[in-house]
């Protein structure tokens, strides 16, 4: 992209998707960057380059790049992702998920996520549905499956593995959020007691964002 057609929010979206926009992008790399972004292996980065750019953003003054697809795009990353990183282990790393959902609605309901031209851009765009807790959780989650199922399926072939395993992914927090109605993991950060079922749920430490990518076979969020 030329120097003078560059947007304000296309350093996130040229960071968190290093493989671009070409759908030719080999499995093997493409499954290495989804590691490296839902992994954690962008925590340190984030918080040199970013810190203070998802400050600017829970505070709403970045709301401006929502009139575009790809800016509302880099905006959910910020508010979903980057949030994440900078304020890891801190009630602030979910302060932002309502705003993130909003968004992510908003943008369903527009144009703006159909215009998108990945599948990655896709998914990441969708993870606020499946993050954000509240009374509508699982009728978000319906709704990410049934986004996942969409982009599993028109995915490039060679891709597919990776986006059909991005659906179970979906239907594993599903299964938390009907049991728990809430992402029991979080609780010590958001000082909640966990009941007796939760305690045995986080003990064996089998959560759906961590499960992924532990086998070769597997991607996930």
């Amino acid at each position: 992209m030329a120097i003078q057609d560059r947007q304000e929010w296309d350093d996130v979206l040229d960071f968190w998707f290093p493989e671009g926009r070409s759908l030719s992008v080999e499995a093997q790399e493409h499954r290495a960057h989804w590691h490296w972004r839902m992994q954690g292996g962008a925590d340190d980065e984030i918080r040199a380059r970013f810190s203070e750019l998802t400050e600017t953003a829970a505070q709403g003054d970045l709301d401006h790049w929502a009139q575009d697809p790809h800016g509302r795009l880099a905006l959910i990353i910020v508010l979903d992702q980057f949030s994440r990183s900078v304020w890891r282990d801190d009630p602030r790393a979910y302060a932002q998920d309502p705003h993130a959902v909003s968004l992510v609605t908003e943008g369903l309901l527009s144009g703006h996520y159909a215009s998108l031209e990945t599948p990655w851009f896709q998914i990441v765009y969708g993870l606020p549905l499946g993050h954000c807790e509240g009374p509508d959780h699982l009728q978000r989650l319906d709704q990410l499956i049934n986004l996942r199922q969409d982009i599993a399926a028109a995915a490039p072939t060679h891709l597919q593995p990776i986006y059909s395993s991005l659906v179970t992914q979906a239907r594993d927090v599903r299964r938390v959020i009907a049991a728990f109605g809430r992402h029991p993991h979080r609780n010590e950060i958001l000082n909640r007691k966990s009941t007796t079922v939760e305690e045995a749920y986080i003990a064996e430490g089998q959560f759906p964002h961590n499960k992924a990518f532990q086998q070769g076979s597997n991607a996930g969020l």
